[in-house]
């Protein structure tokens, strides 16, 4: 681009762009699932330390190439989607596995506090967080209210909950089940989120209120 439209040019696009991260997700999912050894809070909170120490990487190398605005979510209850449920040693009731969340609570506390850091320390940074771990528990709680029918177990796939990730039939497991429509459901598959929850979060992303997304929802920060 640089190349193409001059070094001004560029950087005033860099600059104006909005960069929309969301990571942490995978990360903590495969090192639960991993490693035996997580449950100690210490590890916990070495790998969060960690996952952060990467975000924050990440953000000063797009800042050096221009980047100025940025957009995030937190983590959410990551303990409540259909597969962490099905991994939950003798979950019968539909319980969220609460030693995940209580990984995804650490990682919701230090987000703000990197992002706050970042802000005092790369002049002209702004950014919007939005608060997922809110958006989603409302509608996992109370799901008609927003349209769905079914906020426990996903639209696709096999297992408790439809938990193992087998829609389409991957992962060797060729039978699966699939709902009528996937617009009465919370979760599409094991992990994921149905396209009409994901286009909710996203409007309130683009234009939520600072209690939900903040300090800037994402429509202000391309305007600011």
């Amino acid at each position: 681009m640089r190349k193409e439209l001059g070094d001004a040019e560029a950087t005033v696009i860099f600059s104006k762009a909005v960069y929309l991260i969301n990571i942490g997700g995978n990360d903590y999912i495969s090192f639960l699932t991993s490693n035996s050894t997580v449950f100690q809070s210490s590890s916990k909170q070495e790998y969060v330390a960690m996952v952060m120490g990467n975000l924050t990487e990440t953000i000063e190398e797009i800042y050096k190439k221009g980047g100025r605005k940025f957009g995030f979510l937190n983590m959410g209850s990551l303990g409540c989607v259909p597969s962490m449920k099905a991994l939950a040693p003798g979950n019968t009731t539909g319980s969220c596995f609460e030693q995940v969340n209580e990984i995804a609570k650490l990682h919701d506390a230090a987000l703000p506090k990197a992002l706050e850091e970042l802000e005092t320390k790369l002049v002209q940074v702004k950014y919007s967080m939005h608060y997922l771990n809110i958006s989603y528990g409302e509608r996992r709680n109370n799901p008609e209210k927003y349209g769905f029918k079914e906020a426990n177990i996903a639209c696709c796939g096999s297992g408790p909950y439809r938990g193992m990730f087998s829609c389409g039939g991957r992962r060797g497991v060729t039978e699966y089940e699939l709902c009528s429509d996937p617009n009465d459901y919370l979760f599409f598959d094991s992990d994921h989120l149905t396209e009409k929850a994901c286009k909710q979060i996203a409007q309130l992303m683009w234009s939520g209120t600072p209690n939900i997304t903040g300090p800037y929802n994402l429509k202000a920060l391309f305007e600011v």
